[in-house]
């Protein structure tokens, strides 16, 4: 539980890679020599980003198969509105109003 825990929060990170960018061009205008640890750390960041997506759920699968997934995911969701409505309606589920 305890991966699970961090791996939701590793997904929880920001991703920007705008800070990253700027640092760079500080240390450029500056003519500071962390000009490489900065391009690693860009590099690094940009690595991660790729490995997040190629672990994506449903990143192997075509756009029309995505749409056909959600389509039917769709229709099972109506479906359970629908008997939830109807068990709702039943006398079985009534509550007495507290007075």
């Amino acid at each position: 539980m305890a991966a699970a825990q961090q791996k939701l929060e590793k997904e929880d990170e920001d991703c920007s890679l705008l800070p990253l960018v700027h640092e760079i061009i500080k240390c450029m205008d500056k003519d500071s020599p962390d000009v490489h640890q900065e391009l690693a750390k860009l590099k690094t960041k940009i690595q991660e980003a790729r490995e997040q997506i190629s672990n994506m759920p449903g990143i192997d699968c075509s756009p029309g198969e995505q749409q056909q997934q959600l389509t039917t995911l769709r229709e099972q969701v109506r479906t359970k509105n629908q008997l939830l409505q109807k068990y709702k309606s039943l006398c079985m589920f009534d509550v007495p109003k507290a007075s």
